[in-house]
């Protein structure tokens, strides 16, 4: 359905390093980098995540969130551990989310620019 989603970030340097630890949990790289963006995803060129420097950056305030799939709980935890190291802010550790499904895991982090996201995995531990 979605061929790819962007944020805008008023750093690509410090969005950069952040998102390279959260992405790089997930199992995601930079597929393409300019001046002006970074792209992650699975293939060159191919991105399925993008950064765009721009300014001022306004993010969505409370109620909006990306969510991204975690291959397990191990990825989940160190999305949270690894973002959180680099300019992240806690907004949920890793953790089931009962209310959200039996097996629903999930941690929540907003990024250097206010973005709330949060990486899930649904599965037996």
């Amino acid at each position: 359905m979605l061929h790819h989603i962007s944020f805008p970030a008023t750093s690509l340097e410090v969005s950069g390093r952040f998102y390279d630890a959260a992405m790089g949990a997930l199992g995601l790289r930079r597929v393409f980098e300019d001046d002006e963006a970074i792209g992650y995803g699975l293939e060159d060129d191919k991105d399925l995540f993008c950064l765009k420097l721009r300014s001022p950056v306004v993010a969505p305030g409370p109620g909006f969130h990306l969510a991204f799939a975690a291959p397990s709980r191990a990825a989940v935890d160190a999305f949270h551990a690894d973002a959180l190291a680099i300019a992240g802010t806690d907004n949920g550790a890793p953790g089931l989310r009962p209310d959200y499904g039996a097996t629903y895991y999930a941690a929540f982090l907003i990024d250097p620019d206010g973005h709330r996201i949060e990486a899930v995995f649904k599965g037996a531990a």
